[in-house]
C-alpha cells in the first residue's frame, strides 16, 4: 500500500505560472518513469503504469510535491547502481502522488585523485556540488529530494546544498525543503586470490633468504588486510623496495599490481569497506537524522521495500518546518558529533560538519565541535579492524542479518554509557530518536557476534581533537586512532622539524630510504639539541649516551626511537593549493620502517590514513596567509603535548639549558625574508591549479572552507533557533 503525499503549501506554484515549463517538464517525468519501468522489468512492484503527459501536467498544476532524485556520476564506484535505486525511487514517488525528477552530480573519487593534480580540486568539489545542487533545485523549483548518497565530498556537499535551500525557502516564506538520504551500499573488501597469495608469500621468503627481513615483515603485514582501493598504494611501497633490492623484477612488480587491482572491487560497486570519509559520512548523515534506518547500512543496492519505507515517511514531513533539512540537521548536531566521535570518524568531516551548519544558516566553527566533543566524555565504542573481520561491510551484514540496528544501536550504547544525546531531535522517519529507540528489539550491541559497535568502551575517549599552540591557531589530530602505548611514544616529547615547502618536495625526499643517513651526514639537527632531546625524551639513557660523538648519538636515538621528527609540509592550504590530502607522503613514511616510528606529520593540508606517529592537519592560518607554519625550518624544535591538545615552538637555546620555554614571536621577525621567498614560490606553484577552481574568498579550515558570503549570512544559533516537538525549543 502506498501513502498519499499532501500538496505543497506554497503561495506560488512556479509550474502553474510558467508557460515554458508546462511544455518542458511532463516529457522529463514520463521519460524517467518509462525508463524506470524498463530497468525494473519483472521486479517492478506496483499497479499498471498510469502516467500520461496529461496526468503529469495535472499533478504539476496542483502543486503536488516535485521530488528530485539526486544521484552521482557512474565514474565513482559508489554510484554504479544508481540507475536501479533511482528507478525504484521514481516509481514510488509517483505511486505516492508526487512528481519524480532525476539529476546527478559529478562525484570526484579521492582514491582516483590521489597522487595527481586532482587532489587540489577535491575539497573544492564539495562546494561545487553544493552550488550545482542549489542551482538545479532553485531553477526547477523542486520541493524535496531523495538523495543517493555516495562517497568523499558528495554527501556533505549535498547536505550543505539542501540545508541552504531550506534556509532560503524559509526566508522567502515558502514551504520548507524536505529530503531523505539513501547511502550507497558497502562495497565488500575482497581477499587476495590464493595463487597470488602463494606467490607473494614466496617473495616474502625470498626476502628473508636475502636478509631483507623488513621487506618480508611489511609484505606479510600488508597481505593480512582485506583488499580495498588503497591496497595498491600499500603494496606499491613494499614491492618497490623489493624491486630495488633485486628480490623481484620490474615485470613481477607490475604483474602483482595488476592482479591485486582487478581482484579488489566487486562489480556492483559501493562505498569502500574501510572506515574512511565515505563510511564516516554515512554514519554522520545518519547521526544528523537524515537517513531512514531501512537504507542506512546495506550490503547491496536497496530493495523496493526499503526505498518505499524511506519515501513513505516523507508524507508526514511535507510542509512541516520541523522536518526541513536545516532544522533536522541543526537539531541533531550534538548527536552527529558524538556519533562521529564514538565511531572513529574521518578527520575530513571536521570541516564538512562546520560547512553544512554554515550553509544551513547557523553560526558554527571548529571550536563549537571541540566544545561539544569535550563537554562530556565520548567513549570509543567502535572496534573496527581490516584484519580481524570487522570492516564496515561486516557491520552492514550484522544490520542486514537482524543482529543490530546500525546508528540506532550506537545511539543506544552512547546513552547506556552516560553520554547525553538529544532524544527529541526530529529525524526523516517522521519521528524523533526517542520514538525510534522505544522499540528495543535488536537495539543492543550485545546481539552481534564479533561486534564492531560495542557496549563496553575500548577506552574512555574518542574522536578528533583540536590542537592549538604558539605558532598557529588551530589544527586537528585523531589521537584516538593511536593505541595508548603508541601515543605514549610521542606525547610530551620534543621533535625536530623536517621542513618541506610543499607536497611535491616532500614526496621526492621522503621516498629516499637513506633519508635518515642524509640527515645525519648533513648535520641537519644541532648536536647540543640532540643531547637536549635525549635528556627530555629518554632521561634514563642520558648519562649512558651523553659522551657519544654526533654520528653515534644520532644512531642510538634512531635505533631506540628516542629521536622524534615533525615532518612539516606547508603550502598546501585551501587558498594555496586546494588543501589536498597528504596521503602519498604518509605512505612514503610508512614504507620506511625506521622513519615511520619517529615521525609526526604536520600540514596545513588535509590527510587521509595514518602514520605510526600522529597525523596533524588543517593547520590555520595556512602558510599563504602568513601562518606560523610558513616560518618553520628544518632543525627547529617542537613540543608535542598531544593529550594536552597543544604543540609549542621551543626556544632552542633555553631547551639546551634544560628549560621548556615556548616563544615564537621573535622567529617571525628574524625570518621574514625567508617567509617572503617562500610566499613567492607558493604563489607561483598556485598557478598549477585552474584559476576558476581556486578557493579564493573562502573561510579557513576552522570555519569550514565555505564562500565568505555563506559564512557572513550564517546568523542563527543552533542551540535556540531550532524547532523540536511539543515546543521544546522554538525560536524561529
Amino acid at each position: 500500500m502506498s501513502v498519499q503525499y499532501p500538496t505543497i503549501d506554497n503561495p506560488v506554484n512556479p509550474y502553474r505560472d510558467n508557460v515554458q515549463g508546462k511544455a518542458n517538464e511532463p516529457i522529463c517525468v514520463a521519460g524517467l518513469l518509462d525508463r524506470a519501468k524498463q530497468i525494473l522489468g519483472p521486479t517492478y512492484d506496483g499497479p499498471a503504469p498510469d502516467w500520461t503527459l496529461e496526468s503529469i501536467y495535472d499533478r504539476l498544476e496542483s502543486n503536488a510535491p516535485r521530488i528530485a532524485i539526486i544521484g552521482g556520476s557512474a565514474d565513482h564506484p559508489a554510484h554504479i547502481m544508481d540507475f536501479q535505486t533511482s528507478a525504484r525511487a521514481a516509481v514510488r514517488i509517483w505511486q505516492n502522488g508526487g512528481v519524480p525528477f532525476y539529476f546527478s552530480t559529478p562525484v570526484m573519487c579521492d582514491g582516483t585523485a590521489q597522487s595527481n593534480q586532482g587532489m587540489s580540486y577535491s575539497l573544492q568539489s564539495r562546494n561545487a556540488v553544493a552550488q550545482m545542487v542549489v542551482n538545479q533545485i532553485e531553477a526547477h523549483s523542486y520541493h524535496g529530494a531523495f538523495v543517493i548518497q555516495g562517497c568523499d565530498k558528495q554527501p556533505l556537499g549535498v547536505v550543505s546544498a539542501l540545508a541552504h535551500v531550506d534556509r532560503i525557502r524559509r526566508l522567502r516564506g515558502e514551504a520548507p525543503f524536505f529530503a531523505t538520504f539513501a547511502p550507497a551500499h558497502v562495497l565488500k573488501g575482497e581477499t587476495i586470490p590464493p595463487d597470488l597469495y602463494e606467490e607473494l608469500e614466496e617473495v616474502a621468503k625470498r626476502a628473508e633468504d636475502q636478509g631483507a627481513t623488513d621487506i618480508a615483515y611489511d609484505l606479510r603485514d600488508t597481505m593480512s588486510y582485506i583488499l580495498q582501493c588503497s591496497s595498491n598504494t600499500a603494496f606499491q611501497g613494499v614491492l618497490e623496495r623489493a624491486r630495488e633490492r633485486g628480490i623481484i623484477t620490474k615485470a613481477e612488480h607490475k604483474d602483482y599490481e595488476k592482479r591485486l587491482a582487478v581482484a579488489t572491487c566487486d562489480g556492483k560497486g559501493g562505498v569502500c569497506a574501510f572506515n574512511g570519509t565515505g563510511n564516516s559520512s554515512r554514519h554522520l548523515v545518519a547521526g544528523f537524522g537524515l537517513v531512514h534506518p531501512a537504507l542506512e547500512l546495506l550490503t547491496e543496492p536497496p530493495s523496493q521495500e526499503a526505498v518505499n519505507q524511506a519515501l513513505d515517511s516523507l508524507a508526514t514531513m511535507i510542509n512541516d518546518p520541523m522536518f526541513g533539512v536545516s532544522n533536522i540537521m541543526a537539531a541533531n548536531i550534538r548527536n552527529a558529533i558524538r556519533i562521529h566521535s564514538a565511531s572513529g570518524g574521518s578527520t575530513n568531516l571536521m570541516m564538512h560538519m562546520v560547512a553544512a551548519m554554515l550553509y544551513g544558516g547557523y553560526k558554527f566553527s571548529l571550536w563549537d565541535i571541540n566544545r561539544i566533543h569535550h563537554e562530556h566524555p565520548v567513549p570509543d565504542l567502535f572496534d573496527y579492524s581490516l584484519t580481524e573481520g570487522r570492516d564496515i561491510f561486516v557491520l552492514a551484514m550484522q544490520c542486514c542479518n537482524g543482529k543490530i540496528r546500525g546508528m540506532e544501536t550506537l545511539f543506544h550504547e552512547l546513552l547506556e554509557n552516560g553520554v547525553p544525546m538529544d532524544l527529541d531531535a526530529p529525524t526523516v522517519t517522521g519521528t524523533t530518536w526517542r520514538e525510534r529507540l522505544a522499540n528495543q528489539e535488536r537495539l543492543s550491541a550485545k546481539h552481534a557476534d564479533n561486534p564492531i559497535i560495542l557496549s563496553t568502551p575500548r577506552r574512555p575517549f574518542s574522536g578528533v581533537d583540536v590542537l592549538t599552540g604558539n605558532f598557529f591557531e588551530s589544527a586537528v589530530v585523531k589521537i584516538s586512532g593511536m593505541p595508548t602505548s603508541q601515543l605514549d611514544e610521542f606525547d610530551k616529547k620534543v621533535a625536530f622539524v623536517l621542513y618541506y615547502e610543499n607536497e611535491d618536495d616532500a614526496n621526492r625526499r621522503l621516498l629516499d630510504l637513506g633519508l635518515l643517513e642524509k640527515l645525519k651526514r648533513e648535520r641537519c639537527f644541532n648536536h647540543q639539541s640532540l643531547l637536549a632531546v635525549l635528556r627530555h625524551n629518554a632521561p634514563d639513557r642520558y648519562d649512558e649516551w651523553e659522551g657519544l660523538d654526533y654520528d653515534s648519538l644520532f644512531d642510538r636515538l634512531v635505533e631506540n626511537n628516542v629521536l622524534k621528527v615533525a615532518v612539516v609540509i606547508s603550502g598546501q592550504g585551501p587558498i594555496a593549493f586546494g588543501m589536498p590530502e597528504m596521503f602519498t607522503p604518509m605512505q612514503h613514511i610508512n614504507a620506511n620502517r625506521k622513519l615511520k616510528r619517529l615521525v609526526t606529520v604536520i600540514s596545513d593540508g588535509r590527510y587521509s590514513g595514518v602514520t605510526y606517529g600522529a597525523a596533524i592537519g588543517h593547520m590555520t592560518p595556512e602558510a599563504l596567509q602568513g601562518g606560523g607554519i610558513l616560518y618553520l625550518k628544518t632543525g627547529d624544535l617542537l613540543y608535542l603535548d598531544l593529550r594536552g591538545r597543544q604543540i609549542q615552538f621551543l626556544d632552542e637555546v633555553a631547551f639546551q639549558r634544560g628549560d621548556l620555554r615556548f616563544e615564537f614571536d621573535s622567529v617571525r621577525a628574524s625570518r621574514q625574508e625567508l617567509a617572503d621567498q617562500r610566499l613567492a614560490r607558493i604563489r607561483q606553484r598556485q598557478r598549477l591549479v585552474a584559476a576558476g577552481n581556486r578557493l579564493y574568498a573562502h573561510t579557513d579550515a576552522a570555519h569550514g572552507v565555505v564562500p565568505l558570503a555563506v559564512a557572513e549570512e550564517a546568523e542563527l544559533d543552533y542551540q535556540t533557533d531550532i524547532i523540536l516537538p511539543k515546543n521544546n525549543r522554538v525560536t524561529q
